[in-house]
C-alpha cells in the first residue's frame, strides 16, 4: 500500500519508518522545511532510538520521500494519517487549529472520482466528537453526499513511549479502530497485518477517549504514589517499602511502574491531556476533583524535590544537572520534569551546568525547539560535554535519570531525583 503522513514530529516519523519496514511505500507531508529536507536526505529529524537506521534504509529503497504540499500524492494513496500537533490551548482544550487546516487541505487535494475512498486515519488526540463535529463537516461541505465514497474516517490513537516506540509500534498492548459506524476498516486492518495484540473495531468517539483516559490514569497513578511519598518521608516512613508492600497486590493494584513515588510527570502527553480532559469535564458540568488536583499536585512535587535536592547547599554552589530530556534516550524538553528543576536551580542563584549527551540545540525542531528557548533560554551555554561533567568541580550531582552511570564522578555527591519521594 501507499501512505502518507501528515506530520513529521515523533509519532508521524516513527510511523514513517516502521510502516515503511513492512514493506509499505510512505511519502511525509510537513510545513518544516528542516524536517522535510531531512528524510528526503534518509536521515531522522527527530531522535529516537533505531528510527534513524529504519528511515535511511527506506529513503535508500526508494520507499519513503517527503514532501511540504500535498499536491497530488493522494491521488494513489490507500491509507492517509493524521499526526499534527493538538497543543494545550490557553484555557487547557486541545488546539484544533493544526487538525482543522490540515483537514481542509486533504479535502481540497482529493479528487471527487477516487476508484475507491481514501481511508483517512487521525493518531492525533483529539476531543471525542471531533471528528463528527469538525472533520467530517469539512468533507461534507466539499463532497456532499458522495463523501463516504472518496473518504474513509478512522480514529486510531498510538500507544507509543517516546525511547521505545519502534518496539511500542510492533508489540502494541492493544489495537483501536474507531470508524463512524463501528464496523471494522480493511485497510486499517491491512495496515496492522503481522501485529499480535487485541483489536478493538469500536465507534469513532470511544476511539477518541481512549487516550484521554489511558494518559490520565497514568497521570493520577504517578501524583498519587507521589503524595503518598511526602506523606511518608514526612512521617519517618519509608515510601519505598510502602511502595514495596502496595504493589505486591497484582491483583487489585496491577501497574508497579506508573504508582512508584519519585518522579513527577511530563513529556508531550500527560499534562496536555489532563488539561484537556479537565476542559472537557468543567464543559460539561462533570466534577472531576481529583483530575483537577493532578497539575497543581505535579507541580509541588517537582517544587518539594527541588527543596530536598538543595537543602544544606550553599547559595551559589556549582551543580551538575544529569539529563535535561523528560526521558532517558529521547531529546524531547516538551513539559520535562528536568526543564523545571533546571530553572528553579538558576533562579536559586545556583552556578549550573548540563548534562544531555542526546541533546543537541541545532537538532529540535517544531514545538521542541520553541519550548526549549521558552522556557529555557539560555539552554546552549549550560550544555557540557562529558570531559567537563567528570572534572569533578561540582557541589552537587542531580541525576534525573540513568544517563549518570554512564559518567566517573570521582567524589561529587549524586542525588537521584526518581529516589526523592
Amino acid at each position: 500500500m501507499k501512505v502518507a503522513i501528515f506530520g513529521l514530529g515523533y509519532v508521524g516519523c516513527t510511523a514513517a519508518g516502521c510502516i515503511t519496514a513492512q514493506g509499505h511505500t510512505v511519502v511525509g507531508v510537513d510545513v518544516s522545511e528542516g524536517k522535510v529536507a531531512a528524510i528526503n536526505e534518509g536521515r531522522s529529524p527527530v531522535h529516537e532510538p533505531g528510527l534513524a537506521d529504519l528511515i535511511a534504509k527506506a529513503r535508500a529503497e526508494g520507499r519513503l520521500s517527503a514532501v511540504r504540499e500535498i499536491g497530488d500524492e493522494l491521488d494513489d494513496c490507500d491509507i492517509a494519517i493524521v499526526c499534527v500537533g493538538t497543543p494545550s490551548g490557553v484555557d487547557g482544550a486541545h488546539n484544533m487549529s493544526y487538525i482543522a487546516q490540515v483537514t481542509r487541505a486533504i479535502a481540497g487535494a482529493l479528487k471527487p472520482d477516487r476508484a475507491a475512498p481514501l481511508t483517512l486515519a487521525y493518531r492525533s488526540t483529539m476531543r471525542p466528537g471531533t471528528t463528527e463535529q469538525i472533520i467530517l463537516p469539512i468533507f461534507r461541505a466539499r463532497f456532499g453526499d458522495a463523501t463516504a465514497k472518496v473518504v474513509e474516517l478512522v480514529y486510531n490513537p498510538e500507544f507509543l513511549r517516546e525511547a521505545s516506540a519502534i518496539k511500542d509500534y510492533f508489540d502494541p498492548p492493544k489495537i483501536v479502530l474507531g470508524t463512524l459506524d463501528g464496523t471494522p476498516s480493511a485497510n486499517m486492518e491491512k495496515l496492522h497485518d503481522g501485529i499480535d495484540a487485541p483489536v478493538f473495531h469500536v465507534g469513532i468517539r470511544e476511539a477518541e477517549i481512549t487516550k484521554f483516559v489511558d494518559n490520565t490514569w497514568h497521570a493520577v497513578k504517578v501524583a498519587f504514589a507521589n503524595e503518598i511519598g511526602r506523606v511518608c518521608q514526612n512521617l519517618g516512613i519509608s515510601a519505598r517499602k510502602v511502595h514495596e508492600i502496595f504493589v505486591s497486590d497484582t491483583k487489585l493494584n496491577i501497574s508497579p511502574y506508573y504508582t512508584r513515588p519519585g518522579g513527577a510527570f511530563g513529556g508531550s502527553c500527560l499534562p496536555k491531556d489532563v488539561r484537556a480532559l479537565q476542559h472537557i469535564a468543567a464543559d460539561i458540568g462533570a466534577n472531576t476533583h481529583l483530575v483537577d488536583s493532578l497539575l497543581r499536585s505535579n507541580e509541588a512535587h517537582k517544587h518539594h524535590q527541588f527543596q530536598q535536592v538543595v537543602q544544606g547547599l550553599e547559595p551559589g554552589a556549582k551543580v551538575l544537572l544529569v539529563g535535561l530530556a523528560f526521558k532517558a534516550d529521547t531529546d524531547d524538553l516538551r513539559e520535562s520534569p528536568a526543564v523545571d528543576m533546571a530553572r528553579k536551580l538558576l533562579d536559586a542563584g545556583y552556578k549550573l551546568h548540563v548534562y544531555d549527551p542526546g541533546l543537541k540545540p541545532e537538532n529540535l525542531v517544531g514545538a521542541n525547539l520553541g519550548y526549549a528557548f521558552a522556557f529555557l533560554p539560555s539552554i546552549e551555554s549550560l550544555l557540557v560535554d562529558k570531559a567537563t561533567a567528570e572534572s569533578g568541580d561540582y557541589a552537587l550531582a542531580v541525576a534525573t535519570n540513568r544517563l549518570v552511570d554512564t559518567l566517573d564522578l570521582g567524589g561529587v555527591s549524586v542525588v537521584d531525583v526518581s529516589a526523592i519521594a
